[in-house]
Protein backbone atom coordinates (compact mmCIF):
# COMPACT_ATOMS: atom_id res chain seq x y z
CA UNK A 1 0.00 0.00 0.00
CA UNK A 2 1.37 3.58 -0.75
CA UNK A 3 2.48 6.05 1.52
CA UNK A 4 -0.51 8.47 1.74
CA UNK A 5 1.11 10.69 4.22
CA UNK A 6 1.91 13.86 1.78
CA UNK A 7 -1.41 13.55 0.42
CA UNK A 8 -3.31 13.65 4.42
CA UNK A 9 -0.74 16.49 5.11
CA UNK A 10 -1.62 18.48 1.90
CA UNK A 11 -5.45 18.41 2.48
CA UNK A 12 -4.75 19.22 6.03
CA UNK A 13 -3.12 22.15 4.54
CA UNK A 14 -6.07 23.02 2.30
CA UNK A 15 -8.68 22.90 4.98
CA UNK A 16 -6.48 25.09 6.76
CA UNK A 17 -6.26 27.80 4.22
CA UNK A 18 -10.08 27.48 3.48
CA UNK A 19 -11.19 28.36 7.45
CA UNK A 20 -12.61 24.83 7.95
CA UNK A 21 -9.76 22.95 9.81
CA UNK A 22 -9.05 25.24 13.19
CA UNK A 23 -8.00 23.06 15.51
CA UNK A 24 -4.70 21.35 16.34
CA UNK A 25 -6.66 18.14 17.45
CA UNK A 26 -8.58 17.62 14.24
CA UNK A 27 -6.02 19.06 11.78
CA UNK A 28 -3.25 15.63 13.83
CA UNK A 29 -6.67 13.42 12.97
CA UNK A 30 -6.68 14.57 9.18
CA UNK A 31 -3.17 13.93 9.15
CA UNK A 32 -3.40 10.43 10.76
CA UNK A 33 -6.66 8.95 9.18
CA UNK A 34 -5.99 7.53 6.02
CA UNK A 35 -9.24 8.12 3.93
CA UNK A 36 -8.56 5.50 1.14
CA UNK A 37 -8.92 2.65 4.12
CA UNK A 38 -12.38 3.50 4.18
CA UNK A 39 -13.16 3.96 0.48
CA UNK A 40 -12.97 -0.32 -0.52
CA UNK A 41 -13.68 -2.00 -2.32
CA UNK A 42 -14.03 1.30 -4.60
CA UNK A 43 -15.61 4.12 -5.84
CA UNK A 44 -18.06 5.47 -8.73
CA UNK A 45 -17.16 8.70 -10.50
CA UNK A 46 -19.86 10.35 -12.46
CA UNK A 47 -19.58 10.37 -16.41
CA UNK A 48 -21.69 11.97 -19.00
CA UNK A 49 -25.10 10.81 -19.78
CA UNK A 50 -25.80 9.93 -15.86
CA UNK A 51 -24.01 7.09 -16.14
CA UNK A 52 -21.18 6.02 -13.85
CA UNK A 53 -17.56 4.54 -14.20
CA UNK A 54 -16.28 2.14 -11.40
CA UNK A 55 -12.89 2.61 -9.85
CA UNK A 56 -11.16 0.17 -7.75
CA UNK A 57 -7.92 0.55 -5.82
CA UNK A 58 -7.01 -2.82 -7.17
CA UNK A 59 -5.91 -2.49 -10.82
CA UNK A 60 -5.70 1.14 -10.46
CA UNK A 61 -2.57 3.03 -10.76
CA UNK A 62 -1.44 3.77 -7.32
CA UNK A 63 -0.83 7.77 -7.96
CA UNK A 64 -3.90 8.07 -9.97
CA UNK A 65 -6.20 6.84 -6.64
CA UNK A 66 -4.70 8.09 -4.52
CA UNK A 67 -5.46 11.53 -6.61
CA UNK A 68 -9.36 10.78 -6.38
CA UNK A 69 -8.78 9.49 -2.47
CA UNK A 70 -7.74 13.22 -1.50
CA UNK A 71 -9.58 15.21 -4.00
CA UNK A 72 -11.90 17.98 -2.71
CA UNK A 73 -15.10 15.60 -3.91
CA UNK A 74 -18.03 13.78 -2.33
CA UNK A 75 -17.00 9.54 -3.65
CA UNK A 76 -20.05 7.48 -4.48
CA UNK A 77 -19.32 3.88 -3.21
CA UNK A 78 -22.88 2.09 -3.65
CA UNK A 79 -26.09 2.34 -6.16
CA UNK A 80 -28.93 0.99 -5.82
CA UNK A 81 -28.48 -0.12 -1.90
CA UNK A 82 -26.42 -2.40 -3.06
CA UNK A 83 -24.06 -2.37 -5.96
CA UNK A 84 -20.11 -1.78 -5.52
CA UNK A 85 -17.40 -0.51 -7.58
CA UNK A 86 -15.77 -4.32 -7.48
CA UNK A 87 -19.16 -6.02 -8.80
CA UNK A 88 -18.61 -4.55 -12.54
CA UNK A 89 -16.04 -3.25 -15.19
CA UNK A 90 -18.25 -1.12 -17.50
CA UNK A 91 -20.43 2.46 -17.27
CA UNK A 92 -23.42 2.11 -15.31
CA UNK A 93 -26.35 3.47 -14.55
CA UNK A 94 -27.69 4.08 -10.85
CA UNK A 95 -28.48 6.20 -8.26
CA UNK A 96 -26.23 6.79 -5.28
CA UNK A 97 -27.28 5.56 -1.98
CA UNK A 98 -24.14 5.39 0.04
CA UNK A 99 -20.74 8.17 -0.50
CA UNK A 100 -17.93 9.52 1.25
CA UNK A 101 -18.86 12.97 1.76
CA UNK A 102 -16.26 15.36 0.73
CA UNK A 103 -13.48 15.91 3.31
CA UNK A 104 -14.16 19.77 3.91
CA UNK A 105 -18.15 19.03 4.59
CA UNK A 106 -16.81 16.15 7.24
CA UNK A 107 -14.16 18.21 8.91
CA UNK A 108 -16.41 21.75 8.64
CA UNK A 109 -19.22 19.95 10.73
CA UNK A 110 -16.58 17.90 13.45
CA UNK A 111 -15.42 21.39 13.81
CA UNK A 112 -18.76 22.75 14.57
CA UNK A 113 -19.26 19.95 17.21
CA UNK A 114 -16.99 22.02 19.49
CA UNK A 115 -16.04 18.74 21.41
CA UNK A 116 -13.94 18.38 24.66
CA UNK A 117 -11.52 15.20 25.19
CA UNK A 118 -14.05 13.71 27.68
CA UNK A 119 -17.20 14.12 25.39
CA UNK A 120 -19.23 11.28 24.04
CA UNK A 121 -20.71 11.39 20.41
CA UNK A 122 -23.31 9.42 18.61
CA UNK A 123 -23.16 9.44 14.59
CA UNK A 124 -26.35 8.67 12.64
CA UNK A 125 -25.20 7.54 9.10
CA UNK A 126 -21.66 5.63 9.55
CA UNK A 127 -21.83 5.31 5.90
CA UNK A 128 -17.42 4.77 5.09
CA UNK A 129 -16.52 5.40 8.56
CA UNK A 130 -14.25 8.42 7.74
CA UNK A 131 -15.69 10.70 10.07
CA UNK A 132 -16.02 7.74 12.74
CA UNK A 133 -12.07 7.42 12.21
CA UNK A 134 -11.45 11.19 13.10
CA UNK A 135 -13.47 11.47 16.26
CA UNK A 136 -12.18 7.79 17.51
CA UNK A 137 -8.58 9.81 16.85
CA UNK A 138 -9.63 12.85 18.45
CA UNK A 139 -12.30 11.05 21.32
CA UNK A 140 -10.83 7.44 21.95
CA UNK A 141 -12.82 4.78 19.83
CA UNK A 142 -15.41 4.26 23.56
CA UNK A 143 -16.56 7.80 23.31
CA UNK A 144 -17.70 7.20 19.54
CA UNK A 145 -21.25 5.06 18.48
CA UNK A 146 -22.04 5.36 15.28
CA UNK A 147 -25.11 3.60 13.85
CA UNK A 148 -25.99 2.79 10.01
CA UNK A 149 -28.63 1.44 8.12
CA UNK A 150 -27.72 -0.89 5.88
CA UNK A 151 -26.10 -3.57 7.13
CA UNK A 152 -23.72 -4.31 4.09
CA UNK A 153 -22.14 -0.74 4.20
CA UNK A 154 -21.58 -0.81 8.14
CA UNK A 155 -19.88 -4.43 7.90
CA UNK A 156 -17.49 -2.22 5.40
CA UNK A 157 -17.30 0.77 7.66
CA UNK A 158 -16.19 -2.00 10.65
CA UNK A 159 -13.84 -3.91 8.30
CA UNK A 160 -12.29 -0.59 7.26
CA UNK A 161 -12.48 1.02 10.83
CA UNK A 162 -10.69 -2.02 12.76
CA UNK A 163 -8.02 -2.27 9.77
CA UNK A 164 -7.38 1.87 10.98
CA UNK A 165 -6.95 0.61 14.71
CA UNK A 166 -10.20 1.51 15.81
CA UNK A 167 -12.78 -0.49 17.28
CA UNK A 168 -15.31 1.50 18.08
CA UNK A 169 -19.43 0.86 18.48
CA UNK A 170 -20.56 0.57 15.08
CA UNK A 171 -24.02 -0.27 15.36
CA UNK A 172 -26.45 -1.49 12.97
CA UNK A 173 -30.01 0.22 12.52
CA UNK A 174 -32.57 3.03 12.11
CA UNK A 175 -30.50 6.19 13.02
CA UNK A 176 -33.73 7.52 13.80
CA UNK A 177 -33.92 6.11 16.57
CA UNK A 178 -30.40 6.87 18.22
CA UNK A 179 -29.23 4.48 19.91
CA UNK A 180 -30.47 4.56 23.74
CA UNK A 181 -27.95 1.50 25.14
CA UNK A 182 -25.42 4.26 25.31
CA UNK A 183 -27.24 7.19 25.82
CA UNK A 184 -26.70 9.92 27.04
CA UNK A 185 -24.29 11.53 25.03
CA UNK A 186 -23.07 14.86 24.90
CA UNK A 187 -23.27 15.59 21.00
CA UNK A 188 -25.34 14.53 17.93
CA UNK A 189 -23.93 14.74 14.74
CA UNK A 190 -25.62 13.23 11.71
CA UNK A 191 -24.75 12.60 7.85
CA UNK A 192 -27.61 11.82 6.37
CA UNK A 193 -30.65 14.57 5.69
CA UNK A 194 -33.54 14.28 7.80
CA UNK A 195 -36.98 15.91 7.30
CA UNK A 196 -37.29 17.00 11.13
CA UNK A 197 -34.73 16.16 14.10
CA UNK A 198 -36.26 13.43 15.72
CA UNK A 199 -36.94 14.18 19.27
CA UNK A 200 -35.37 10.68 20.25
CA UNK A 201 -31.88 12.28 19.41
CA UNK A 202 -32.58 15.39 21.56
CA UNK A 203 -33.73 13.21 24.64
CA UNK A 204 -30.61 11.04 23.97
CA UNK A 205 -28.58 14.00 24.60
CA UNK A 206 -27.52 15.54 28.13
CA UNK A 207 -28.46 19.09 28.46
CA UNK A 208 -26.25 21.46 27.23
CA UNK A 209 -25.30 18.76 24.25
CA UNK A 210 -25.43 19.76 20.66
CA UNK A 211 -27.31 18.27 17.78
CA UNK A 212 -26.19 18.84 14.37
CA UNK A 213 -27.69 17.24 11.56
CA UNK A 214 -28.98 18.73 7.99
CA UNK A 215 -32.69 19.52 7.98
CA UNK A 216 -35.34 20.36 5.06
CA UNK A 217 -36.79 17.99 2.73
CA UNK A 218 -36.85 15.53 0.30
CA UNK A 219 -35.90 17.29 -2.56
CA UNK A 220 -31.75 16.96 -3.13
CA UNK A 221 -31.67 20.99 -2.59
CA UNK A 222 -32.91 23.34 -0.15
CA UNK A 223 -31.89 21.93 3.17
CA UNK A 224 -29.68 23.66 5.96
CA UNK A 225 -27.37 22.65 8.52
CA UNK A 226 -29.10 23.03 11.85
CA UNK A 227 -27.36 23.08 15.08
CA UNK A 228 -29.10 22.97 18.57
CA UNK A 229 -28.72 23.22 22.26
CA UNK A 230 -30.82 20.70 24.24
CA UNK A 231 -32.36 23.00 27.59
CA UNK A 232 -32.47 21.49 31.32
CA UNK A 233 -36.27 21.47 30.34
CA UNK A 234 -36.12 18.44 27.12
CA UNK A 235 -36.49 20.99 24.31
CA UNK A 236 -33.86 22.35 22.09
CA UNK A 237 -33.15 25.71 20.32
CA UNK A 238 -30.72 27.08 18.16
CA UNK A 239 -30.62 28.01 14.24
CA UNK A 240 -29.36 27.00 10.58
CA UNK A 241 -25.97 27.70 10.00
CA UNK A 242 -25.61 27.37 6.47
CA UNK A 243 -26.34 25.54 3.48
CA UNK A 244 -26.09 21.62 4.12
CA UNK A 245 -26.33 18.69 1.24
CA UNK A 246 -26.45 15.06 2.01
CA UNK A 247 -28.59 11.90 1.34
CA UNK A 248 -31.23 11.42 2.81
CA UNK A 249 -32.07 9.20 5.58
CA UNK A 250 -33.67 6.10 3.82
CA UNK A 251 -36.71 5.90 6.02
CA UNK A 252 -37.22 9.10 5.33
CA UNK A 253 -36.32 8.99 1.31
CA UNK A 254 -40.07 9.93 -0.47
CA UNK A 255 -40.58 7.15 -3.71
CA UNK A 256 -40.10 10.12 -6.81
CA UNK A 257 -43.26 11.02 -8.31
CA UNK A 258 -43.88 8.66 -11.39
CA UNK A 259 -46.67 7.71 -13.85
CA UNK A 260 -48.19 9.71 -15.92
CA UNK A 261 -48.40 13.73 -14.86
CA UNK A 262 -50.72 14.96 -17.08
CA UNK A 263 -53.79 12.16 -15.49
CA UNK A 264 -52.21 13.26 -12.14
CA UNK A 265 -53.16 17.16 -12.78
CA UNK A 266 -56.39 16.30 -14.97
CA UNK A 267 -58.89 17.79 -12.40
CA UNK A 268 -58.09 21.52 -11.12
CA UNK A 269 -59.89 22.93 -8.98
CA UNK A 270 -58.21 26.76 -9.86
CA UNK A 271 -56.48 28.86 -12.73
CA UNK A 272 -54.54 31.34 -12.15
CA UNK A 273 -51.67 33.38 -13.19
CA UNK A 274 -48.70 32.67 -10.72
CA UNK A 275 -47.40 35.82 -8.74
CA UNK A 276 -44.45 34.29 -8.12
CA UNK A 277 -42.17 32.10 -10.83
CA UNK A 278 -42.31 28.51 -9.88
CA UNK A 279 -38.11 28.48 -11.31
CA UNK A 280 -37.54 30.08 -7.89
CA UNK A 281 -38.13 26.66 -6.39
CA UNK A 282 -34.35 26.06 -8.28
CA UNK A 283 -32.66 28.69 -6.12
CA UNK A 284 -31.88 27.22 -2.09
CA UNK A 285 -33.43 29.40 0.48
CA UNK A 286 -36.27 29.49 -1.53
CA UNK A 287 -36.51 25.66 -1.65
CA UNK A 288 -35.95 25.77 1.80
CA UNK A 289 -38.77 27.56 2.91
CA UNK A 290 -40.99 25.68 -0.22
CA UNK A 291 -40.56 22.91 1.92
CA UNK A 292 -41.03 24.62 5.22
CA UNK A 293 -44.46 25.81 4.34
CA UNK A 294 -45.74 22.18 2.33
CA UNK A 295 -43.48 19.79 4.09
CA UNK A 296 -44.84 16.75 2.33
CA UNK A 297 -44.69 18.19 -1.33
CA UNK A 298 -42.44 17.36 -4.29
CA UNK A 299 -41.04 19.75 -6.58
CA UNK A 300 -40.67 18.29 -10.24
CA UNK A 301 -39.31 19.31 -13.72
CA UNK A 302 -40.44 18.32 -17.12
CA UNK A 303 -41.09 19.35 -20.74
CA UNK A 304 -43.60 18.64 -23.05
CA UNK A 305 -42.16 16.89 -26.16
CA UNK A 306 -42.53 20.22 -27.85
CA UNK A 307 -39.65 21.30 -25.25
CA UNK A 308 -42.47 23.57 -23.28
CA UNK A 309 -41.48 24.17 -19.85
CA UNK A 310 -43.65 22.32 -16.76
CA UNK A 311 -43.20 22.25 -13.19
CA UNK A 312 -45.29 20.93 -10.63
CA UNK A 313 -45.90 20.26 -6.87
CA UNK A 314 -47.29 17.36 -5.63
CA UNK A 315 -48.34 16.14 -2.17
CA UNK A 316 -49.28 12.68 -2.23
CA UNK A 317 -50.34 12.40 1.49
CA UNK A 318 -53.24 15.36 0.83
CA UNK A 319 -53.80 14.10 -2.62
CA UNK A 320 -52.93 17.86 -3.81
CA UNK A 321 -51.20 19.67 -6.76
CA UNK A 322 -50.31 22.29 -8.45
CA UNK A 323 -48.98 22.79 -12.23
CA UNK A 324 -47.03 25.47 -13.65
CA UNK A 325 -46.84 26.23 -17.38
CA UNK A 326 -44.84 28.66 -18.98
CA UNK A 327 -46.11 31.34 -21.44
CA UNK A 328 -43.39 34.00 -22.49
CA UNK A 329 -41.95 35.26 -19.28
CA UNK A 330 -45.44 34.33 -16.99
CA UNK A 331 -46.17 31.44 -15.68
CA UNK A 332 -49.69 30.16 -15.40
CA UNK A 333 -50.71 27.10 -12.35
CA UNK A 334 -53.87 25.19 -12.05
CA UNK A 335 -54.02 23.63 -8.70
CA UNK A 336 -56.18 20.80 -7.43
CA UNK A 337 -56.94 18.90 -4.20
CA UNK A 338 -58.09 19.65 -0.66
CA UNK A 339 -54.46 21.99 -0.15
CA UNK A 340 -54.10 25.11 -2.68
CA UNK A 341 -50.28 24.16 -2.69
CA UNK A 342 -49.10 27.13 -4.52
CA UNK A 343 -51.50 29.80 -2.34
CA UNK A 344 -49.43 28.40 0.51
CA UNK A 345 -46.20 28.68 -0.65
CA UNK A 346 -46.31 31.96 -2.86
CA UNK A 347 -47.63 33.85 0.32
CA UNK A 348 -44.61 32.60 2.31
CA UNK A 349 -41.96 33.70 -0.82
CA UNK A 350 -43.19 36.65 -1.11
CA UNK A 351 -43.04 37.82 2.65
CA UNK A 352 -39.81 36.43 2.50
CA UNK A 353 -38.95 38.59 -0.15
CA UNK A 354 -40.89 41.49 1.10
CA UNK A 355 -38.32 40.97 4.40
CA UNK A 356 -35.30 41.60 2.00
CA UNK A 357 -34.65 37.78 0.80
CA UNK A 358 -32.64 36.84 4.19
CA UNK A 359 -30.18 33.82 3.84
CA UNK A 360 -30.71 30.17 5.02
CA UNK A 361 -28.65 31.82 8.01
CA UNK A 362 -31.22 33.91 9.35
CA UNK A 363 -33.92 30.36 10.16
CA UNK A 364 -33.87 30.19 13.75
CA UNK A 365 -35.72 26.60 15.42
CA UNK A 366 -37.15 25.35 18.82
CA UNK A 367 -38.09 21.71 19.10
CA UNK A 368 -40.32 20.24 21.99
CA UNK A 369 -41.57 16.20 21.92
CA UNK A 370 -44.31 17.58 19.93
CA UNK A 371 -44.04 20.25 17.83
CA UNK A 372 -40.85 22.06 15.66
CA UNK A 373 -41.23 25.29 15.05
CA UNK A 374 -39.28 27.55 12.70
CA UNK A 375 -38.97 31.82 12.20
CA UNK A 376 -36.95 34.10 10.63
CA UNK A 377 -36.61 36.80 13.70
CA UNK A 378 -38.37 40.25 13.53
CA UNK A 379 -40.49 38.82 10.40
CA UNK A 380 -43.91 37.49 12.28
CA UNK A 381 -45.35 36.65 8.67
CA UNK A 382 -42.45 34.16 8.26
CA UNK A 383 -42.89 31.45 10.91
CA UNK A 384 -43.81 27.65 10.37
CA UNK A 385 -44.74 24.85 13.24
CA UNK A 386 -44.80 21.22 12.53
CA UNK A 387 -46.79 19.31 14.85
CA UNK A 388 -45.50 15.94 15.52
CA UNK A 389 -47.83 14.57 18.16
Amino acid sequence: MTDTAPERRALADRLEKSGVLTTPEWRAAVEAVPRELFLHPGVFLPVEGGRWRPVTAVGSDPAEWAKIVYSDRSLTTQLDGHLTADQVSDLVTGSPTSSSTTPFTVVDMVERLEVEAAHRVLEIGTGTGYSSALMCHRLGEDKVTTVEVDPAVSARADAALETAGFETWTVTGDGLLGHPRRAPYDRVIATCAVRRIPYTWIRQTKPGGIVLATVGGTWGHGTGLARVVVGEDGTAEGRITGRSSFMQARSQAAPPVSGDLSARTAYADSERQAEVPPTLLEEWMPAFLAQLAAPGAQFVRAATRDGAQLRYLFDPERESFAEFTAAGAAWTVRQGGPVALWDVVERDLTAWRDAGSPDISAVRLHLTDRSHTYWIEDHPLLIWQHHVA
